[in-house]
């Protein structure tokens, strides 16, 4: 009789199906934190090797570590080295506050919201920004290096940063509604851990934004603005408990 290789189910064929978005490092944070948090990746249990979860996943193996360590810094997985090793799902997920019900119904439409809005403010910066305008903001992005490992001070200064890309389209109500707008977002992610991974991630994107900016390439920085806040997006669903 022909022995019957074990098939995997179909759940986790969902969560370990190719990654295709530009936001791969934040995609694989959210699919693995939300696997996690269903229960189709179990406490205890091992994650496959590396090299086949980069295959199953399509990701670079230098992407999936990133993501690994953001989990891993987030509560939800650890390490254990030796024989026997591996990554494996802690025993006890950490525990944060859990948001409301109304902020667990309308978490995407603030996120839709930041994105029409934060679009818009990119294009009109590419126009509009001034060399001395960019030269500040490029002071904030060097300043919030300085704190991936202490996230009120990173959060109060990246909030600085894009309302300083709406301050300079030199509009009252664009700089009102980002106000306005970063502080749903603040509501949001006080949910979620903030592991330096993800922090260093973002910011790195804020200096390439900056260049596009500068470049005048409004197609660039569009791009580069979409992806950062869709990788916002992937880490609140991986991540916000619920």
């Amino acid at each position: 009789m022909t022995a019957v290789e074990p098939t995997t189910p179909l759940s986790l064929e969902s969560v370990f199906a190719p990654v295709r978005s530009q936001t791969a490092f934040e995609e694989t944070v959210d699919r693995l934190g939300t696997a996690i948090k269903l229960g189709l990746l179990p406490a205890g249990e091992r994650l496959p090797a590396e090299r086949e979860l980069c295959q199953r996943l399509g990701i670079a193996r230098s992407t999936l570590r990133q993501a690994l360590i953001a989990l891993g810094q987030s509560g939800y997985l650890h390490a254990v080295r030796g024989r026997g090793g591996g990554t494996f799902v802690v025993e006890t997920p950490p525990r944060a506050d859990r948001p409301d019900a109304l902020t667990l119904a309308t978490w995407q439409e603030v996120c839709d919201e930041r994105l029409a809005l934060e679009v818009g403010v990119t294009v009109l910066a590419v126009e509009r920004a001034t060399p001395e305008q960019l030269a500040v903001l490029d002071e904030i992005v060097l300043g919030l290096d300085d704190c991936i490992d202490d996230y009120p001070a990173y959060r109060q200064a990246d909030i600085r940063l894009h309302v300083g890309l709406a301050e300079s389209t030199g509009s009252a109500r664009l700089v009102a509604a980002m106000t306005t707008c970063q502080g749903a977002m603040s509501d949001l992610i006080h949910h979620i851990a903030h592991p330096p991974q993800v922090l260093a991630h973002s910011n790195a994107q804020h200096a390439r934004l900056l260049a596009a900016v500068r470049a005048q390439d409004v197609g660039h920085a569009v791009r580069i603005m979409t992806e950062h806040l869709q990788g916002t997006e992937h880490i609140l669903a991986g991540l916000l408990p619920r």
